[in-house]
């Protein structure tokens, strides 16, 4: 591990990152004003570094994106709690990770919506089920959630039907009213979904999600609110509404943002993360998610590799990082980090934890805050 890497000095590289990345919101400075400024933290020093974001909250332990797996996630002292925004036929935001909900809640079971069970194309990818933006928010809030990968998580159809589908108003509730218990602030991750396609229905995201955040007070530099998309020109569009902290999102190397292929931008992730991608980034963004693979790729049999660039330079572009996502069953592990046959048991995730947090990445993402908080511990101190 050379220096740079060392948990102390990671800590105050990723702070002075996050601290500058404050003081340019909405301001549209340039990569030397972020990288010159102070070290304000993350939230003036109310996070701590690493953080854990609660993936769709606790999801590896109960069904994702309800009050059921966001309080979990809390309980367990995840640091961040995410949500993902789809609308509602009737423009209301909804806390879902895709406006498909077939596999996310019990619609099938609901005959008087049968006809609603429809074939669409989002983002090129052609998809039939049931699609939130053709139900008005009274018609969503009959459903209820259900476990998304019961093949992997048996366990979390325990509470299949327990919890309705959130609002992010209800969150917003949610967040102040445990924050008022807990004499602290509640953190969100929260991130636009498929915005050029819901631009394209009339259902612009980002308008209603700035009005929700000023109406709850999270639109400021100091709000407790990370702003996240995998497009671009959506947190471009984000940055000139409000002021909290932004993340770009980025999915495997020769991969593109949607909007990039819509507006024809040839770029590709692996673009976007050499020096040159970060600091246009830096121009409108404080910090970027990209996939675990961009921080630490796999071999070309599955196994855990070495250590890409990406966390140094991102850095030297005064933005953090928060990768995305650690689960502990075998299925989502390095082949190397595996244990047994069984792709639902759990394999060796604290050795991926700590492989990614040694690499002097800023926090990320896991479905199972309380075993990525076990090996954060160990990065931060110093």
């Amino acid at each position: 591990m050379d220096k740079a890497q060392r948990p102390g000095r990671r800590t105050v590289l990723s702070v002075a990152a996050l601290g500058a990345g404050a003081a340019v919101l909405g301001g549209g400075a340039g990569t030397a004003t972020a990288a010159g400024r102070g070290h304000g933290g993350h939230g003036g020093g109310e996070l701590p570094v690493p953080l854990v974001v609660g993936h769709r909250g606790a999801s590896g332990y109960r069904p994702e994106h309800t009050f059921g797996s966001y309080q979990l996630a809390l309980d367990m002292g995840a640091d961040v709690i995410e949500q993902d925004l789809v609308p509602t036929k009737d423009g209301h935001l909804v806390c879902r990770h895709e406006n498909d909900i077939t596999a996310t809640t019990d619609v099938a079971d609901h005959p008087e919506f049968a006809g609603r069970k429809t074939t669409k194309t989002v983002d090129g990818t052609k998809l039939t089920g049931w699609f939130t933006e053709d139900f008005t928010l009274a018609e969503l809030k009959t459903l209820r959630a259900k476990e998304r990968i019961p093949q992997t998580r048996q366990h979390n159809t325990l509470y299949d039907g327990r919890w309705d589908v959130p609002t992010l108003e209800e969150v917003f509730q949610w967040a102040d009213r445990e924050g008022r218990k807990r004499g602290r602030r509640v953190w969100l991750h929260i991130e636009t979904k498929h915005p050029t396609y819901f631009r394209k229905l009339g259902l612009g995201l980002e308008e209603r999600l700035a009005k929700l955040l000023r109406r709850y007070g999270r639109h400021k530099k100091d709000s407790p609110t990370f702003l996240q998309s995998f497009e671009p020109s959506s947190i471009q569009r984000l940055d000139k509404l409000v002021d909290c902290p932004k993340v770009v999102l980025l999915s495997t190397l020769k991969s593109q943002p949607w909007d990039f292929k819509e507006a024809g931008d040839p770029r590709t992730v692996a673009d976007l993360v050499k020096p040159a991608g970060l600091r246009w980034i830096a121009s409108f963004a404080q910090g970027i998610g990209p996939d675990l693979t961009v921080i630490i790729p796999r071999t070309a049999d599955g196994k855990l590799g070495e250590p890409s660039s990406v966390v140094k330079d991102a850095h030297a572009a005064g933005l953090v990082l928060h990768p995305y996502t650690v689960r502990n069953e075998n299925t989502f592990l390095p082949v190397d980090l595996r244990k047994g046959s069984d792709p639902a048991a759990y394999g060796d995730s604290l050795a991926y934890f700590k492989a990614l947090f040694a690499t002097g990445i800023d926090g990320l993402f896991s479905d199972n805050p309380d075993t990525a908080l076990l090996a954060a511990a160990e990065f931060r101190k110093g």
